[in-house]
């Protein structure tokens, strides 16, 4: 249960008392309780499926609790729809902002609001000056004429939070929205959250980086399964606590990596080149390891693998499955040599929405499931049963589509989808990006007992203790260029974004000494010299 507030405290700004709501037979909330006080930031901590997205959409008016109340300075509210929640003064920032792309900052904050002039004509001048204003407010630099089209996504999210404040928003509901920032905008956007802070705004904070709950919040609330856990202080709480009331045991082990015996080279990639992006990229992954592919946001990562499995297509350069070489921009030759490669966006890329969970498991198979160019139900039922049943899938019915599930659950479905191909080689780009901790651990065990198992493991990542917990080699791209190898007894934080900022190291083997034209055969590069600056 939530703690009282001290003696003599304001009440809160808004709070939920008790509120339940259910979908059909599933109750995403049971009897839940929250408190947001003006100039405190508040977390909001629980696994995927917790009930975290249907408490934001209570407070913004989306979903009307079934039982329970909802209180607005101490008084009964109901909002009829997020009209009526953001007119009285909450707003909502979510992960992916929705901008009008062709409209400018200025129009995009005050759309549908613009002062008006004589005759109803829209004031630009005030609408300008305006946008101004809230812009130096959260002290950032950006021309309100500047059209959203090209914006970053840190830059998208600080329109979205200043179109909130021209609403005279006092709550702040934020829900993941570091998920796709580098280190720097992460800072500009938690130094406007501590500037809202301090004009008395109440903030509440969902993300599941533990690390980013500690440094901005001063409380924390903890969903399991839909019923509240607890509401306390952070002061005195670890990571492993806020841990165990999410998942309700210990977790024995975030990164659980096996030692592993290395064979053949299953991957090999020459002199990968694709103009403008990346530049003559050489690497071998080996049979019973997992490499992992560091760098920057921005460096050509997901560009790199991309063109590995034939997305899309390099200009030069070759790749090479179990000494098979593979056609430039061919995914299915990929496949047929057993590559395959769970992409970064799992909604976009990686599922059918709108499809079936047995249906979006079944994909890669079709040309086994099918018989006379019609797909056989029961074998595609089956192939789906024996999946979830693996990778402990949590589902209702398979017959459910892949949206109903939780984010963690999605990325089990792509994860299946291609495991079911039986591959030699896993790409898996941002494994873990947007799924709660236990579910974290739960795919580091897997992809750690399938590369003792024998599978080449190519992982992607911008999580640095998640490289570093589960790589045996990390390769670290700088600038579209791969200028270093670590092994994993000397890879450090340190070390690695030493590389990824263009530093070498003494040590670390890099494409930018001689690497000689036979490429990965010699271990994908050669060592620095000691000493080199």
């Amino acid at each position: 249960m939530p703690q009282p507030a001290p003696a003599g405290a304001a009440a809160p700004v808004l709070a939920l008392k008790e509120v339940t709501k259910s979908f059909g037979s599933v109750r995403a909330l049971r009897g839940v309780s929250l408190e947001l006080h003006a100039g405190e930031a508040h977390a909001l901590a629980g696994e995927n499926g917790a009930g975290k997205s249907t408490l934001i959409k209570a407070l913004a008016g989306v979903h009307r609790p079934d039982s329970g109340t909802v209180l607005l300075d101490g008084a009964p509210v109901a909002f009829h729809g997020p009209a009526d929640a953001r007119a009285a003064g909450i707003a909502v920032i979510y992960q992916e902002p929705t901008l009008f792309a062709d409209l400018s900052i200025a129009e995009n904050i005050f759309m549908g609001r613009q002062p008006r002039r004589t005759l109803r004509r829209i004031d630009h001048t005030a609408v300008r000056d305006a946008t101004a204003a809230l812009l130096r407010r959260l002290g950032v630099d950006l021309d309100p004429e500047r059209p959203a089209r090209g914006l970053s996504i840190a830059d998208q999210q600080i329109v979205e939070i200043a179109k909130a404040l021209s609403f005279d928003a006092r709550v702040l509901i934020m829900d993941e929205p570091t998920a796709a920032l580098t280190g720097t905008e992460t800072d500009r956007l938690f130094a406007v959250v501590e500037t809202l802070r301090a004009e008395g705004a109440a903030v509440l904070f969902i993300s599941h980086r533990l690390t980013e709950i500690f440094r901005l919040c001063q409380r924390v609330t903890t969903l399991r399964d839909g019923e509240l856990v607890a509401s306390e202080p952070l002061a005195g709480l670890t990571e492993d606590d806020l841990v165990r009331r999410m998942v309700g045991r210990d977790l024995d082990e975030l990164y659980a990596k096996q030692d592993t015996r290395t064979g053949e080279t299953a991957l090999t990639v020459r002199r990968l080149t694709r103009e403008g992006v990346f530049h003559d990229v050489s690497f071998e992954v080996r049979r019973g390891e997992i490499v992992a592919l560091a760098g920057l946001v921005g460096a050509g990562r997901s560009e790199v693998v991309q063109a590995v499995f034939g997305v899309d297509r390099a200009d030069a350069g070759e790749v090479e499955v179990r000494g098979t070489a593979l056609r430039r921009g061919s995914p299915t030759a990929a496949m047929d040599a057993g590559l395959a490669l769970v992409p970064e966006d799992r909604r976009q890329q990686g599922l059918v929405m709108e499809m079936s969970i047995e249906r979006n498991i079944g994909l890669t198979g079709l040309d086994r499931l099918g018989r006379g160019g019609l797909v056989r139900r029961a074998g595609e039922r089956a192939r789906a049963t024996d999946w979830a049943a693996r990778l402990r899938l949590k589902f209702d019915r398979l017959s459910d589509t892949a949206g109903v599930l939780s984010g963690g659950n999605q990325q089990k479905v792509v994860l299946a989808k291609w495991l079911a191909t039986e591959p030699g080689v896993l790409i898996v780009d941002e494994p873990t990006r947007g799924i709660d901790v236990g579910t974290k651990a739960e795919v580091h065990r897997l992809l750690s007992t399938l590369a003792a198992d024998g599978l080449a493991v190519l992982m992607v990542s911008s999580d640095l203790p998640e490289v570093l917990g589960m790589a045996d080699r990390v390769l670290v791209m700088h600038e579209g260029r791969l200028v270093a190898e670590i092994p994993r007894a000397e890879a450090t934080e340190e070390s690695v974004m030493a590389a990824a900022t263009g530093r070498t190291r003494a040590g670390a083997r890099t494409d930018t000494e001689a690497r000689t034209d036979a490429g990965p055969g010699t271990e994908a590069g050669a060592r620095t010299k000691e000493g080199t600056p």
